[in-house]
């Protein structure tokens, strides 16, 4: 995401606490907010897809997704 993008949806966050947002500017906000999400657990998934454990006897071991389980209570 590009520094413009960012800028806005902190331009938009200072604006609906000072006086609210109208329909289209509420709209914006959750797009580029969703868009920013998207692209932080992109590149977070990519930098655990080239996370390596180290063992103690040296050899390295790729990290493994966990399973999630269905119907799980937080």
């Amino acid at each position: 995401m590009d520094q413009q993008k960012i800028d806005r949806i902190n331009a938009l966050s200072r604006k609906a606490k000072a006086e609210g947002l109208t329909e289209a500017e509420l709209t914006e906000q959750a797009a580029l907010r969703r868009e920013y999400i998207d692209e932080y657990k992109a590149n977070l998934r990519a930098q655990l897809d080239n996370t390596y454990i180290l063992n103690e006897d040296g050899s390295k071991q790729k990290l493994q997704k966990k399973a999630i389980a269905k119907n799980k209570k937080l």
